[in-house]
């Protein structure tokens, strides 16, 4: 088991960054093999809950808040709504005026990359504005009233502010003729970035670990605390992060049950359908209030280092 923890621990996230997502990218560009990023991407998520069993990062996460079976319903009718989104590409695409302006000359990797960095940046920014605006802020509040984290929680959103996020990040992409294949990538690419940010998982990316948008670094942006969760609002990376002023690390901090939800909603509702309802509920004239303000964002990024593991010792796991 010591050997399997220090595997899963450094192995984890390339394990999926790399290999997963590479393996879908390929069978993507090659077209011979259509049924294989679906059964990628059930891997991906077996080895995620797998690894949540063998190498947790907060063991009390892997154990049921009465949340597991509205978390799976969430996953299933978001995920789902990703996927059918793509059936509709070719005919949006078909109503854009620059569609051919996409550059389909670039190897497929550069253009999920492109596809990525846009993507990013769109979804990061909504993310961001979500925090600032009531009206953004009553659907997003679904993700936030989670109560531990682990592989189903990013998922867990309103299927509106899904929407909106999704939208934010692929209108830009669409209105240049976003194809087909470069899209299902990115679907994948986000369904498995979704299982690193949220999985209880302790693991580590070594020198991107502040890069990279993993639960190491998302896990600070889940603190019920309003002055510190507001924070780290990228979906694959850190850069805008950082661009806006709100990227925050501290090495080696430890989180509990205690530190996350919302401070000022500790009776949020638990079942899905009342999660659907609250925002509607508490009206749509812009009296609910959004977590953090605009005063209380951190005019710059920080990184808060603590002593490094020396060489040769074995991480705690």
């Amino acid at each position: 088991m010591p050997i399997l923890g220090s595997l899963l621990h450094f192995g984890y996230a390339p394990l999926l960054l790399i290999g997963i997502n590479g393996a879908a990218i390929h069978a993507i560009a090659t077209e011979d093999r259509p049924w294989l990023p679906a059964l990628l991407l059930v891997g991906a998520v077996v080895v995620s809950f797998g690894a949540e069993r063998v190498v947790p990062y907060n063991i009390e996460w892997n154990h049921s808040h009465g949340d597991r079976s509205r978390d799976f319903v969430h996953a299933i009718v978001n995920e789902a709504s990703a996927w059918a989104g793509l059936l509709l590409l070719p005919l949006v695409t078909s109503f854009t005026a620059n569609a051919g302006t996409w550059p389909s000359s670039w190897p497929f990797v550069l253009q999920v990359v492109l596809g990525v960095v846009v993507l990013d940046a769109g979804v990061t920014l909504a993310h961001f504005a979500s925090h600032r605006w009531s009206f953004l802020w009553r659907f997003h509040a679904v993700h936030h009233s989670v109560r531990r984290m682990y592989g189903l929680n990013g998922l867990m959103k309103h299927p509106i502010h899904q929407t909106i996020e999704t939208m934010a990040g692929t209108v830009p992409l669409i209105a240049i003729g976003l194809p087909t294949d470069v899209a299902l990538a990115l679907v994948f690419l986000v369904a498995t970035q979704l299982l690193l940010q949220h999985s209880n998982v302790d693991y580590t990316l070594g020198p991107l670990r502040t890069w990279i948008a993993t639960n190491e670094v998302h896990r600070f942006h889940h603190q019920s605390d309003p002055d510190r969760g507001d924070v780290n609002f990228g979906l694959f990376s850190t850069i805008w992060d950082r661009l806006l002023g709100t990227f925050h690390y501290e090495q080696r901090a430890r989180f509990e049950t205690s530190e996350l939800g919302i401070a000022d909603r500790p009776d949020y509702p638990a079942a899905y359908v009342a999660q659907l309802i609250e925002p509607f509920r508490r009206g749509l004239s812009g009296t609910a209030t959004p977590l953090y303000s605009s005063e209380e964002m951190s005019p710059s990024s920080s990184i808060v280092e603590a002593p490094r593991i020396a060489d040769g010792e074995t991480p705690n796991i």
